[in-house]
């Protein structure tokens, strides 16, 4: 029983992961309709600056680390929005898939020219075991699914509460009918990539304990964050985390009683099953 809990606990906090992830995805596809398939290397820079830039280069200590680099990805993410995404919106989908992938790839050697290709590691960052009765639980996930609802209900706040937030469900309903009702969609695209960036940039630091700080360490992440906004229902916030929760809880206890090799498999076995039976995803609307 208490491996089951431990699973279920890991398998939560994995499962928030590849739901930011969806939400990453779903953001820039809701405000602009493209895909960002340089994800997985934005989330990584956000590892990268706040290990090799803010602890160990700086000094800072965690929190204001953590502040510093969301801020820095936000900021990233508003250039990103000015110089690929919002002048790609007008151009066939094959441009800006590769204009994505580039980015992905630029972003890559300049860290990788930056830091140098070894690993890096935070010691002591988010490590320890938190122990309730006679289960015991990686501190790391508990600090990850904190972090996600923090970010989650942040976000929810500020879509339903502001002008802005607003606006982006406004966007990410009718593009059109926006525009004709006065509000600027190119800022409001910009504004979307920002939080999309800064939540890739809080991603990356979330899972430093779990990867190491490297080159691929958001691969599978990526790839698990699609099939979990696939699965949830494309376009939708909700349907993305959903999607995650559905994907962690499943591919942990898949490794209960499979082989750990088989683990990687289960997101996109879930994603297939799921498409068999409602195309649209499980909150999504059918187009």
């Amino acid at each position: 029983m208490m491996i089951l809990l431990q699973l279920l606990v890991s398998g939560i906090a994995m499962g928030f992961v590849y739901a930011l992830t969806a939400v990453e995805y779903t953001l820039i596809w809701n405000s602009s309709g493209l895909l960002n398939f340089g994800h997985e290397k934005v989330i990584m820079l956000g590892a990268y600056i706040f290990a090799g830039t803010m602890v160990l280069n700086l000094g800072t200590g965690v929190v204001p680390g953590f502040v510093a680099t969301v801020a820095v990805m936000a900021v990233f993410g508003v250039l990103i929005a000015f110089s690929i995404f919002i002048p790609l919106r007008q151009m066939s989908r094959l441009c800006a898939i590769m204009a994505t992938v580039m980015m992905g790839n630029i972003i890559n050697e300049a860290v990788r020219l930056y830091y140098g290709p070894e690993a890096m590691t935070v010691k002591g960052f988010m490590s320890g075991i938190a122990r309730v009765g006679n289960l015991a639980v990686a501190k790391a996930y508990i600090y990850i699914i904190v972090i996600s609802i923090v970010i989650v209900g942040l976000l929810e706040l500020f879509m339903r509460k502001t002008k802005t937030g607003k606006a982006m469900r406004c966007v990410a309903s009718n593009k059109t009918a926006a525009a004709l009702m006065g509000i600027d969609v190119s800022r409001n695209m910009a504004v979307t990539v920002a939080i999309s960036f800064a939540i890739c940039g809080a991603l990356g630091i979330s899972v430093i304990p779990v990867f190491s700080v490297n080159s691929s360490m958001a691969t599978m992440i990526s790839l698990k964050g699609f099939a979990a906004g696939v699965v949830g229902g494309f376009g939708s916030l909700p349907g993305a985390i959903v999607g995650g929760l559905a994907i962690g809880i499943a591919e942990n206890i898949a490794g209960m009683i499979f082989p750990s090799t088989f683990k990687d498999a289960v997101a996109f076995i879930v994603l297939i099953a799921v498409l068999l039976v409602k195309p649209s995803g499980l909150l999504g609307k059918k187009r």
